[in-house]
């Protein structure tokens, strides 16, 4: 008989205090402060939304030890490296990049508004977090957002048919106006899923679907604590390589070609791969895009097409409806953390 896996009990915390708590924490760090708000805004959007692998639970074990190891500099100011006025190139110098990568992505607003297209690719970058929250900057705006990452130096996953890992998640991000209050934003990472979530499952003591992790005979694998014990092998997109694997591997190389090499970041595919060596996730490289619509139907017609998909007999959503419907329940009832997180983050108790 299979025991009944119980889900952790949560807290509910409102946004506005959590969001004062991360912005307090790197205001701490040295952050100034218009960056830390900001930066508190992006890390607190995938808490906000329904994502919780992206959030606060992140805080601790990533940005703050980053600050703590000397891997974000908290007072960095991005440098132009290069700037043709449509588009441009900037070193991070690694600063914080919840912050950077927002606001990289106002620069190719503004940029976009004047040409009708803006790019900014930015190296010597640190972790983003969501990357919808950086797209859908644009889309506020009324244009579409394309925002990619790779990962640095570090490597996680395999290749098809490979023994050695040589990508990160390589995340992406399109976002475009939609419907009212229901942007359309995509946001995905190009594995089956983002690690965070694998480490959240093993967080709260759960098990996880079949298809996320294989062992190296191929076997699924569904305890999370597998992964970073080394006992399993995180998927692409597509599973095996007879179910499309190569389409998942095909995006994250993708990603690794327009977010590091036209910045000049750091790769997964590299020499040092090959010895065996993982690596940090350090030099990461963005790519962020802005395009401005120059049809004049533009908004009615995007409202049209995604008005059709939700009309589809069945039950039919866009990505970004289901977000966006989570976060106004939590905006109006709080945001949900597990107790555990709760009690890490020293929360006051409701």
């Amino acid at each position: 008989m299979t025991a009944e896996v119980v889900a952790p009990p949560t807290v509910r915390v409102p946004y506005a205090d959590l969001l004062d708590h991360v912005r307090q924490a790197f205001a701490r760090r040295g952050v100034p402060a218009h960056r830390a708000r900001l930066a508190a805004e992006a890390l607190c959007y995938a808490d906000l939304h329904g994502f919780g692998s992206h959030g606060v639970a992140n805080l601790n074990p990533l940005y703050l030890k980053q600050f703590e190891q000397k891997r974000i500099a908290a007072d960095a100011e991005p440098e132009a490296v290069g700037d043709l006025g449509a588009c441009a190139v900037f070193d991070a110098h690694r600063a914080l990049g919840l912050w950077a990568a927002a606001e990289a992505m106002d620069s190719a607003i503004e940029r976009a508004e004047w040409h009708g297209i803006g790019l900014v690719s930015v190296r010597g970058a640190t972790h983003f977090g969501s990357a919808g929250f950086h797209a859908r900057r644009a889309a506020r705006h009324g244009l579409v957002g394309v925002v990619m990452s790779n990962c640095g130096n570090q490597r996680i996953a395999r290749p098809p048919g490979g023994r050695l890992p040589l990508l990160g998640t390589n995340p992406l991000s399109v976002a475009a106006p939609a419907l009212p209050e229901h942007p359309f934003v995509l946001d995905m990472s190009t594995t089956v899923v983002p690690t965070g979530r694998i480490r959240a499952a093993a967080r709260e003591g759960m098990p996880i679907p079949p298809g996320w992790l294989v062992d190296d005979q191929g076997s699924p694998v569904t305890d999370p604590r597998a992964f970073d014990e080394g006992r399993a092998h995180l998927q692409w997109l597509g599973g095996a390589p007879e179910t499309g694997a190569f389409k998942g591997f095909g995006l994250g190389l993708v990603v690794e070609l327009l977010a590091a090499s036209l910045s000049g970041a750091g790769h997964g595919p590299a020499a040092a791969a090959l010895t065996g060596d993982r690596g940090q996730d350090d030099d990461i490289g963005f790519f962020v895009l802005a395009i401005a619509p120059q049809a004049a139907d533009f908004a009615a017609d995007v409202r049209s097409m995604f008005g059709a998909v939700l009309d589809c007999p069945g039950t039919v959503r866009y990505p970004g409806w289901a977000e966006a419907e989570q976060a106004a329940v939590n905006l109006r009832d709080g945001i949900p953390l597990p107790a555990h997180l709760h009690a890490e983050l020293g929360l006051a108790t409701p």
